[in-house]
């Protein structure tokens, strides 16, 4: 998760199947330099993005606040995806102790409230309570780098960047995949 979310590699998220992040009504960011995924995007999906230098896009969902690219209920462009949907991990909602707070990420708020994770030992265990505690802290002010993080998505990315940079680059603790047969945390 530390690595997808410092660039250095893809997520590694054992969806097995869900495609809730892909059914949210998200848009998806391209940068001009991800032209291999340019090159598998119809350009009519696709539009300048708000406040970002020329030649940066997003790619809008449709009227179910699907991706366009999803197509029975697969990405059709997997391969070449957008860097967005490569480093996506909506477990960084269970690492940070919170849940998405768009009315629309409903699918995402079910997944996440089944992960479980597991601790090697009590060092990973207080690192995680870290990550939780500095999520709940920066609820309405400014995250890593001075950038707002006033909603869910912003809060658990900051708390997770947060503590990677504060704690050293190591192994991360394993989240359980989601099943069946797992209940939402009590509140």
């Amino acid at each position: 998760m530390r690595s997808a979310l410092r660039g250095e590699r893809d997520a590694d998220v054992p969806c097995d199947g869900c495609t809730a992040c892909c059914t949210s009504s998200q848009f998806v960011h391209i940068g001009p330099d991800e032209t291999d995924t340019l090159a598998h995007i119809p350009a009519e999906l696709l539009f300048p993005a708000p406040r970002l230098p020329r030649g940066h896009v997003l790619m809008g969902y449709d009227e179910r606040g699907h991706c366009p690219m999803l197509v029975d209920g697969r990405c059709s462009i997997y391969e070449h995806r957008p860097r967005t949907c490569r480093t996506y991990d909506c477990r960084v909602f269970a690492a940070a102790g919170i849940e998405p707070d768009d009315d629309d990420k409903v699918l995402i708020r079910d997944r996440v409230r089944r992960w479980r994770f597991t601790f090697a030992g009590e060092a990973d265990r207080a690192e995680q309570a870290a990550i939780a505690a500095r999520a709940a802290a920066t609820a309405g002010t400014a995250g890593t780098a001075g950038t707002p993080a006033t909603n869910a998505t912003g809060r658990a990315v900051a708390a997770v960047s947060d503590q990677a940079e504060a704690a050293p680059r190591g192994a991360e603790p394993p989240a359980t995949p989601p099943s069946s047969s797992s209940t939402a945390p009590s509140t």
